[in-house]
């Protein structure tokens, strides 16, 4: 206690010195505000719980600071101008898609304080122009009166009303309004038929004001009547929690870096508590128990000791329960490519009889009965339901075969001919597409080459999902020359201002949780590509050229105008690039094959199993492990030699361009990254069909209506089944049950003759490889698998 009053003496002391002098200087300036903050925040004597309410207690403690409060809080109180950016970046969406056209939107601001909020919003927002009523609500009279002094110099129309947030009616400040507000919503009437005013806020913000409201219940259920059926409500404050505290809750939105340790929990909430500002979780968890959740971060402040704050963004959470209903039937059929249940506009769900052919249970998606169990239990819905668009499917992030991933994806772009892949199936817009994620560039080219009526993306890692979601929202919402410096040139300065501003209304909340912790990706002096499981290799590629003294060679060979150009280039640098000391030392270890190239186990076991020319159908894997370095070396000979003998990296093969430089160049690129490709994937509905699943194939596979998919691209996915296990069997049954007749499976395998041939013989299909790698040989511009299999189901099980 002793060193603070010492210091307190000292700041007082220098207080008294710099106000009795008047200096007019910047440096004066500042330090005269900190010591007015620390003068009133930690030495001046606050009036007590005496009964004169909350009122007497905030004006005790803003009096004196009411004037600095603004220069005093820039640093302390993060994140404001981010949840400013995600609300006006969803209230631009909802504006292009029509939803104040008959009425400008209401903004109440709870807790506004000196008005900060309203003048920031200036930088996203063209306050006075796009609101037609913005209203400030705060019970001190100090930062009533700097906001009224703010307003007044800006000339700006914004009430004023310094009043308890508990009490506040809309009604009472506003004159009556239109009836069409209401019809403008684009909701049924039944979503308002619970009101009986009219008057309603388009969007309600809190900024740090929720912890410092001791009757939080009375005022979070006020705005739940205060907010527009199509209303917004953002929220940013402090906030202590263990994850232990929201296990089990799948409406929160994602957890990523929820978690605030025992030891900081202690101490933030003791330190707060100083200044009556309240941390415990009950505040934020009843915020979003309330409100839908579409968009959730949890930060830290680490210029000020590591501070723990979030972001809320939300909406009313179910309406009337029949309109819930109506969405996760809509988003179960489309996902499981079942009919709905229910009438499109009907309103009581629960009708015993409907001319719709009933769904069997096992069609439903785990989604939907996530769902159920929420909605039965007086809960909001899972946080993808609250989205914009719902191609992306909920998933519980906390099972372990998610977070087995470390919060990072394998594959940064995708490792299969897609031209080849177009030329087999002749793809068009009947079909209905299962396909893996991966990295999310051949559904891409399949959209713009031949527009499927349907594709479902599968991916095990979400974080391949949050890849492909990061995809789709740049062509929906960026132009052309960000879409190309993200993805072409693997860089973009101003990636973060991107995604708050324009890319979150286009994403889930985990996937734009994950985006905002890895914004580095796109703003380090490291291309984009360098990261992720496929990064290694990239980042291997270059080191090593570096270190053998290749660059100059390398850059030579990717640029190259001719192949026999190409080809002179690759026969000197074959020496090095595929010297056995180094397969020996790097390219052949277990490490590299799995964690760089993504090869796992069984897979390079069919590959040691060709070399020796074994049957495939072995299970016994330990025996042939010392032949693994030869195998391996004649698989890695045959994949690179006829790629640099057949294809021109510089105009044709952006595989290993990319690969070996670490960016697309305007002459080589894929077709999605093409202007054309951008002009067709920009268009408002170029991914109305598409679904992204994370979960397991065969979890998904197999709640599909039966006969409904035409095409399955399965990548090499079946290689990776162990052969003494029954996996890959009720794999391919479910393939059966889920393809129509004639239905067809694409696979690629690191066999010549893979041991699950068979099973699909056995399981209703039609077997054909449509074609085989041997030495000197390229079946595609990748050339990595050894073979490439087209399956036709010729009969139902």
């Amino acid at each position: 206690m002793g060193p603070l009053l010492v210091f307190g003496a000292v700041v007082l002391a220098v207080y008294a010195a710099l106000y009795s002098q008047r200096k007019t200087t910047l440096f004066h300036h500042r330090l005269l505000n900190f010591c007015t903050f620390f003068y009133s925040s930690f030495l001046k004597p606050h009036s007590k719980d005496d009964g004169s309410g909350q009122q007497a207690a905030l004006e005790s403690f803003y009096k004196v600071q009411a004037n600095v409060y603004d220069a005093t809080r820039k640093r302390l109180l993060c994140g404001r101008e981010d949840m400013l950016a995600l609300a006006a970046a969803q209230l631009k969406f909802q504006a292009q898609q029509g939803l104040f056209k008959q009425a400008k939107p209401i903004w109440v601001d709870i807790g506004g304080g000196t008005g900060y909020n309203i003048e920031a919003m200036h930088t996203f927002l063209d306050v006075p122009v796009f609101f037609s009523a913005i209203l400030l609500v705060d019970l001190s009279p100090s930062l009533c009166d700097v906001a009224r002094k703010r307003f007044k110099r800006l000339g700006w129309n914004v009430k004023i009303l310094c009043e308890d947030a508990r009490s506040f009616r809309l009604e009472d400040h506003l004159e009556k309004l239109d009836n069409a507000r209401s019809t403008a919503s684009g909701f049924p009437d039944y979503a308002t038929a619970s009101s009986s005013s009219a008057y309603k806020a388009d969007l309600i913000t809190m900024s740090y004001s929720l912890s410092m409201i001791p009757d939080y219940y009375n005022v979070v259920d006020s705005m739940v009547r205060l907010l527009a059926p199509t209303g917004l409500i953002g929220a940013v404050d402090f906030y202590v929690q263990s994850i232990v505290e929201t296990a089990g809750r799948n409406y929160v939105g994602g957890s990523f870096n929820r978690h605030v340790n025992w030891l900081s929990r202690v101490f933030w909430r003791a330190w707060f508590d100083c200044d009556r500002v309240s941390l415990e979780g009950a505040r934020r968890d009843y915020l979003e128990y309330r409100f839908g959740t579409q968009k959730i971060l949890d930060q830290r402040n680490y210029l000020l000791g590591g501070i723990p704050y979030y972001i809320f963004l939300g909406c009313h959470c179910q309406g009337l329960f029949a309109r819930s209903q109506h969405l996760l039937e809509t988003v179960d059929a489309s996902c499981t490519e079942s009919p709905q249940i229910i009438p499109a506009k009907g309103h009581d769900f629960l009708l015993p009889l409907l001319p719709q052919p009933a769904i069997p249970i096992e069609t439903r998606s785990k989604a939907y009965e996530s769902a159920i169990i929420n909605l039965s239990s007086n809960l909001p819905l899972p946080s993808t339901f609250y989205q914009n668009h719902h191609a992306r499917i909920y998933y519980d992030e906390h099972l372990k075969k998610h977070t087995q991933f470390n919060h990072d994806y394998l594959y940064s772009f995708t490792w299969e001919d897609p031209r080849v892949d177009q030329r087999i199936l002749q793809i068009n817009d009947t079909d209905t597409i299962l396909c893996l994620t991966s990295g999310g560039d051949n559904l891409l080219e399949y959209l713009v080459t031949a527009n499927p009526k349907r594709i479902h993306a599968v991916d095990l890692n979400p974080n391949q999902n949050h890849l492909l979601e990061l995809k789709v929202a740049a062509f929906q919402t960026l132009p052309y020359p960000d879409v190309w410096r993200m993805f072409g040139e693997g860089h973009h300065p101003d990636f973060r201002k991107l995604l708050i501003e324009k890319l979150s209304p286009q994403m889930s909340s985990q996937a734009f949780q994950f985006w905002v912790k890895h914004t580095g990706r796109f703003t380090s002096s490291t291309s984009f590509y360098d990261y992720g499981g496929s990064g290694h290799a990239i980042k291997l590629v270059r080191r090593l050229s570096w270190l053998f003294g290749l660059r100059q060679q390398i850059q030579r060979l990717c640029s190259s105008k001719t192949r026999n150009e190409q080809r002179e280039i690759w026969s000197k640098i074959r020496p090095m690039i595929l010297s056995r000391t180094l397969h020996w030392a790097l390219v052949g270890t277990e490490w590299f094959l799995w964690k760089a190239a993504g090869v796992p186990p069984s897979q390079r076991q069919l590959i040691i199993r060709d070399a020796l020319d074994m049957p495939q159908d072995i299970s016994k894997q330990e025996w042939v492990s010392d032949a693994t370095g030869e195998a391996m070396w004649d698989y890695i000979v045959n994949t690179l030699d006829p790629v640099a003998q057949n294809t021109l990296l510089s105009d044709e093969n952006y595989h290993y361009l990319l690969t070996l430089t670490g960016c697309y160049t305007r002459r080589c690129h894929p077709l999605y990254l093409s202007p054309k490709g951008h002009t067709k994937l920009s268009q408002p509905q170029a991914f109305s069909g598409l679904r992204i699943h994370t979960d397991e194939l065969n979890e998904i596979i197999q709640r599909f209506k039966p006969a409904t998919l035409t095409i399955a691209i399965i990548m090499d996915s079946m290689d990776w089944f162990d052969p003494s296990t029954t996996a890959a069997s009720t794999q391919v049954r479910a393939l059966n049950r889920a393809l129509k007749l004639k239905g067809r499976v694409l696979l690629r395998s690191a066999g010549l003759k893979p041991w699950y041939a068979m099973v699909f013989e056995q399981n209703g299909f039609l077997t054909k490889r449509v074609a085989a790698r041997g030495p000197g040989m390229c079946v595609d511009r990748v050339n990595m698998y050894a073979s490439t299999w087209i399956m036709t189901k010729i009969e139902e099980l």
